[in-house]
């Protein structure tokens, strides 16, 4: 056998989807015919073009024994500490130039080499064939085996099978597989996501027995009028169909009508059954459900469904888009546990096992093809792909091999055709080929605006007034659309700290039928994990062209944690509302599509101060879907003392074990107030008695030149002033093509974060200590005039702040309140919001109640470091010997660096703790939004610049006792 001295690389370059795979087939995890996965430790050979190396090293007896080594399923660029080059993001720019189908000749190009031998059961030539699988390769690949060429494919994440049973020998076998980084496929994928070349899903021998399983669509309908599922199996070899719990045993193709329990995304049932042909067994998995357009709403059952759900890309911090199944089923667990019940599989189809997941615990799947032109929009779209019919076979290529893949799934109820790819005659060859293939489920996609050939009406970040709109039928458009359903496929951007207005958002989605829920972009953070920065994002490997931490934007951190946006979410959406009723009563309403509150028990307490005095069951009616009734509450178990604040607080609660959480896992809750606290305040009964240097109030000592905090009761304070800066948020900062109004630009610009403190009088009167000053930025003429009156009753002290605008403010401020430091803290309890941080646009997760944390645990580490951990509704807090009440309420904060620390950092390794304990006691926050890709906050979140006055009572406390309380850090 002889090869090329010479590589012929033209197929990189080709639009055709390759040569030699199979055609697309229905997967299935397992069956009984013998399989032989080939992950593990390859051979490897990094080039730094496609055609550096010739073939021979698809030789048999060729020595790659000085190649280095590597792990299948991975990227290379995520192995070998940097030697096989590194990762690069951009969110929509290629890479590279654009020049379709041309790609650059520095084309990092990774050859692959896997020996192995056929186990010794594995059946011979004469009891059938095999099939090579490969589930993942990014962005082209050709494939040899024993030395023969058997075919290149593009198509990172659909898989390619090929005939390889005549190849095969039972032992010493060489599987080679050349995979080049830039293809002409990766002008199809250019999804926000992070660059990442290599064999990234599962190589997989398939034993492919004589009359074994070819493939077959499972048709699954559900009548909601008579309670009977349809069952018919169409299958390219002909067999039976049983399903022993059903008594069903009946040949593929023959329908049958049975009684059945209908799968949902909140009762997700299934029936275990088997497609049995002469050769094979494959397990099948069968959910009964029937998906429709009806009287302009996505119904399934017969019922409209409101997803609730998020974007997911595939993500691992160190594995990149390399997933195992159990980080697969943490994402799942993740989601059910925080009544997520949707998932868009941004941008491509996910690997299969996911979906396997989806269809057990009972998730709404909108499964994307992988396709993505994005970068075209440098150009106004011009040369396009998906308007250019020379591309159209592969874009079919790619529709038919997720659709025939995925087809099996109950779980999947709406197909979408890609991303951001423009308009074109190549989207609707696809969206006409998926109509006529399947007719059980919908089309997406969100380009297509006025609906042509798609069945829901899609938007992204649509701001809130666009989305009212919509719902009540004032938007316009095509009469097609106008006629259709409203999803808003991506919204509520969760970069860094957020987003904001989720709860703004599910109102309207709750008000107007036509609008049947949302998407958050996204799931998880994609920060890598960097030995010098802990966690890196865009830039930080030197790339040419990125999109900086713009790859953080996800409801979970890298390492999976979940975020505040996450909590917040999961309060906003979740399926019970427990609301304030009449006359001591509580509101109850079943949120869910389908299910009852059967699954659920629910629970009382009663809380003085913040302090649970009693607590018990609940009797609630076993409420049907979309049904509320109020249930009344128990007396008072004890009576609160005069001036106490009371509060009810009720749960919802699992009732048993699930097979996404445990019993007693918490699924919505709820607070009724019953009386207000009184505020705090000091009767003026001490003079403030002034020395040299120092003036004595109280318990409180100040400077006697300055009129600054130096301590309370022996507990030292520094720096106290009035603060209005805070680091930016992503979300602050926002995207430059939502809109010219971005609050943390303008706000740097007017000087917030380098603002003056000009002292204008010390004033020691017979009952106060007034401190007189001008808060102003350099270079511009509006200021803040701040007047500090401090007045005690011997034990305690108070401080009265007035702050007056000067000149003409046009912007709203970051925050207003007050900042000092105490040179020792660490724990924290606290009277108020909790336990996690909130915003006034994101704190309905925020319940009151008394919380305790460490000051560590009370930041939260976005990637990127920002503004984070403020606590809303704070009565008090008490930590470092020092307890402070509000009158009003404040938000508080507290972290061992200054804020101006925070703004500078760039990642979470550049936080150096230092010696002083940093306490933020804010008057206001201004809304977070998720104008870091969407909108910004509305306009009764923000802080808007006006006179304000607020106290806080200080006293000095003993925090012996909370010394020796363990406090779980995040």
């Amino acid at each position: 056998m002889s090869f090329r001295t010479t590589t012929d690389v033209a197929y990189v370059e080709d639009v055709s989807p390759g040569s030699g795979a199979l055609a697309p087939r229905a997967w299935y995890a397992s069956s009984d015919a013998r399989s032989l996965s080939l992950n593990g430790s390859w051979r490897f050979r990094l080039s730094a073009t496609a055609d550096a190396e010739d073939d021979s090293f698809a030789a048999e007896g060729y020595d790659a024994g000085g190649w280095a080594e590597i792990a299948v399923p991975g990227h290379w660029v995520l192995q070998g500490d940097g030697a096989f080059g590194s990762p690069a993001y951009t969110n929509h720019l290629y890479p590279f130039p654009v020049d379709p189908p041309r790609v650059p000749t520095e084309n990092p190009t990774g050859d692959h080499l896997r020996v192995f031998d056929l186990p010794a059961d594995w059946p011979g030539p004469a009891d059938g064939g095999a099939v090579l699988r490969f589930d993942g390769v990014d962005s082209c690949a050709r494939v040899w085996l024993n030395g023969t060429d058997i075919g290149e494919f593009k198509g990172s994440r659909i898989p390619h099978e090929f005939a390889v049973g005549h190849l095969l020998r039972p032992t010493g076998n060489v599987l080679a597989v050349r995979v080049h980084q830039w293809s002409a496929g990766s002008y199809l994928e250019d999804q926000d996501q992070w660059w990442l070349p290599g064999i990234f899903r599962d190589v997989t021998l398939l034993h492919r027995p004589a009359g074994g399983v070819l493939d077959f669509f499972v048709h699954a309908s559900y009548d909601h009028l008579t309670g009977a599922g349809t069952l018919r199996v169409d299958s390219d070899v002909d067999g039976r169909v049983v399903v022993p719990a059903l008594d069903i045993d009946v040949e593929t193709g023959c329908p049958v009508t049975v009684p059945v329990r209908p799968w949902t995304a909140e009762t997700p049932a299934l029936y275990d059954g088997e497609l049995v042909t002469e050769g094979e067994r494959v397990p099948l998995r069968i959910g009964f459900r029937t998906v429709e357009l009806a009287d302009g709403l996505i119904k399934v059952n017969g019922r409209p469904v409101l997803f609730k759900g998020v974007n997911r890309h595939e993500w691992h911090p160190e594995r990149g888009r390399a997933l195992d199944l159990e980080t697969m089923r943490a994402d799942v667990l993740l989601m059910k546990r925080h009544n997520v019940n949707a998932v868009r599989t941004s941008h491509y189809p996910p690997h299969p096992a996911f979906l396997d997941l989806c269809d057990e615990y009972g998730l709404w799947v909108v499964d994307e093809c992988d396709l993505e032109t994005h970068g075209f929009v440098e150009q106004d779209w011009r040369d396009n792909p998906v308007d250019d019919d020379r591309w159209t076979p592969a874009l079919l290529d790619r529709a038919a091999r997720m659709v025939e893949r995925d087809k099996n799934h109950p779980s999947v109820v709406i197909w979408s055709l890609g991303n951001e790819a423009g308009t074109g005659r190549g989207l609707t060859a696809m969206a006409e080929w998926i109509h006529g293939r399947d007719t059980s489920r919908l089309v997406h996609y969100e380009g297509d605006i006025d609906c042509r050939d798609t069945d829901v009406y899609s938007r992204m970040y649509a701001s809130h007034d666009e989305v009212e709109r919509i719902g009540q039928g004032l938007d316009g458009g095509t009469h097609r659309r106008r006629a259709l359903p409203f999803i808003l496929c991506e919204y509520a951007h969760a970069m860094g700290n957020g987003p904001g207005g989720l709860a703004d958002y599910q109102k309207i989605f709750e008000a107007h039928e036509r609008l049947q829920g949302a998407f958050v972009w996204e799931w998880i953070d994609h920060g890598i994990e960097h030995p010098r920065l802990g966690l890196a994002y865009g830039g930080d490997f030197g790339e040419e062209l990125h999109d900086g931490n713009f790859v953080c934007d996800g409801l979970v951190l890298p390492d999976r944690t979940p975020s505040p946006g996450l909590a917040e979410f999961k309060k906003v959406i979740e399926p019970v509302a427990l609301t304030a009723g009449d006359d001591a009563t509580l509101r109850v309403t079943n949120k869910q599509d389908f299910a009852g509150l059967c699954a659920l028990a629910f629970t009382w307490a009663f809380q003085v101060d913040g302090e649970t005095v009693g607590s018990g069951d609940l009797a609630v009616p076993a409420l049907a879907a979309g049904e509320s009734a109020d249930v009344k509450l128990p007396q008072p178990p004890v009576l609160a003392p005069a001036g106490a604040e009371t509060a009810w607080t009720v749960r919802a609660v699992l009732a048993e074990d699930t097979a996404w959480a445990d019993r007693g896992h918490v699924v919505a809750w709820g607070q009724v107030p019953v009386t207000a606290r009184a505020l705090p305040a000091v009767t003026p009964t001490a003079a403030p008695v002034a020395g040299e240097r120092v003036v004595t109030l109280g318990p409180a000592t100040f400077d006697a030149r300055t009129g600054e905090l130096r301590g309370i009761g022996g507990v030292d304070v520094t720096g106290l002033r009035l603060e209005v800066w805070r680091a930016p948020t992503d979300n602050d900062d926002g995207a430059p093509w939502q809109s010219d109004v971005r609050y943390g630009v303008l706000w740097r610009e007017l000087g917030l974060h380098r603002m003056r403190h000009r002292l204008d009088a010390v004033e020691v009167g017979d009952g106060a200590l007034t401190v007189r000053s001008r808060v102003a930025p350099a270079a511009r003429e509006v200021g803040l005039s701040t007047v500090y009156r401090w007045v005690s009753d011997g034990d305690r002290v108070q401080l009265t702040v007035s702050v007056t605008p000067e000149g003409d403010w046009t912007l709203p401020l970051p925050r207003l309140g007050i900042r000092f430091g105490l040179s020792a803290a660490d724990r924290v309890s606290w009277f108020g919001g909790g336990p996690g941080e909130a915003y006034p646009d994101s704190r309905t997760a925020s319940a009151l109640g008394r919380w305790r944390s460490t000051v560590d645990a009370l930041q939260t580490p976005y990637v990127r470091p920002q503004e984070n951990g403020a606590r809303a509704d704070v009565r008090w807090a008490e930590l470092g010997g020092l307890r402070v009440e509000g009158a009003p309420e404040f938000w508080f904060s507290a972290r061992r660096w200054t804020t101006e620390q925070l703004d500078a950092a760039g990642h979470l390794t550049d936080l150096v703790p230092g010696e002083t304990v940093w306490v933020n006691l804010d008057h206001g926050q201004h809304g977070l939004g998720s104008q870091s890709c969407g909108p910004g906050p509305l306009p009764r979140y923000f802080l808007d610049v006006a006179p304000a006055q607020f106290s806080f009572v200080f006293s000095a406390v003993d925090q012996s006792i909370d010394s020796l309380i363990d406090i779980p850090t995040r």
